[in-house]
């Protein structure tokens, strides 16, 4: 087979993962708005995974808080094996449920969630954490690449991707990681816009901690506002790159402190404050 024909055969399994993905919305759905609510009420997110199925969970958690500048303890991804297993695979690793079992009691607390990811939906690694964390009055989850998983029938909330047989036999790094990517990804972005740090389509709690993101804060505080890049630059260097304090002190108008007050008497929601904003002007 010709390196072309090849490429247009795992293009073509590639497209029908994105229907696998869609057959399984109503139970994603499930997942982000219990999660949501999880976190709203000060819990935690926490992904068990091993081998590839790990490092996507560690990966879309890594994500947070860069992209939008949440606590890095909101979302958590734990691998078998440790950080180490990120890089180089860790012998038994995913074999052990005592070990996991261990390390859910000593990490997660009955306000959290677990979610287990396994792309075969029988790693002892996952299975162990499920169970574990059902004892203990943990709600959870899983993600497997496969129907009837035992994962699914352990977990309160599970997502079934039935990816179908892999392009290479005996390898689970290519449909199944496929789907898997694209669960974790809806997961991520969902969760944010539903905690309101997503506001018309802007991250606004972006960190201005380099070059790049010190001019994104720039252009985002002009696109809300409609003020001239030099009144942004000034705003957002009086807020340290608050983006959300500088659109008040611009929009209401007020000075900082009284914008942070207005952030903190709605909880930090943004979006909130720009209701009453509007209700008040009316």
């Amino acid at each position: 087979m010709s390196t072309e024909e090849l490429l247009h055969v795992m293009n073509s399994e590639d497209h029908k993962i994105a229907h696998v993905v869609h057959r399984a919305l109503p139970q994603i759905q499930n997942v982000i708005d219990r999660a949501t609510a999880i976190l709203e009420q000060r819990g935690r997110i926490f992904y068990f995974g091993a081998g590839t199925s790990g490092r996507l969970g560690v990966l879309d958690a890594s994500e947070c808080p860069p992209t939008f500048g949440v606590d890095p303890s909101l979302v958590n991804g734990i691998i078998a094996g440790g950080d180490k297993a990120l890089r180089y695979p860790i012998k038994n690793a995913e074999d052990s449920e005592s070990d996991r079992a261990k390390d859910v009691e000593a990490r997660i607390s009955e306000n959290d969630m677990l979610i287990g990811i396994a792309s075969s939906g029988k790693t002892p690694y996952v299975l162990g954490a499920v169970k574990k964390a059902e004892q203990l009055g943990i709600l959870t989850a899983g993600v497997s690449c496969r129907e009837n998983a035992a994962l699914s029938e352990l977990v309160d909330f599970p997502i079934d991707l039935n990816v179908g047989k892999e392009i290479i036999k005996g390898s689970k790094k290519i449909k199944s990681w496929y789907g898997t990517k694209d669960e974790v990804k809806y997961n991520f972005y969902n969760l944010m816009i539903k905690l309101e740090i997503v506001y018309n389509n802007l991250i606004i709690n972006v960190q201005a901690s380099n070059y790049k993101l010190k001019e994104r804060t720039f252009s985002i505080i002009q696109e809300v506002t409609g003020v001239e890049e030099k009144t942004a630059r000034r705003y957002a260097e009086e807020t340290e790159g608050d983006v959300k304090v500088a659109f008040l002190m611009i929009l209401l108008p007020s000075d900082k402190t009284h914008a942070q007050h207005m952030l903190h008497k709605h909880n930090g929601h943004f979006p909130n404050v720009m209701e009453w904003i509007k209700e008040d002007k009316r």
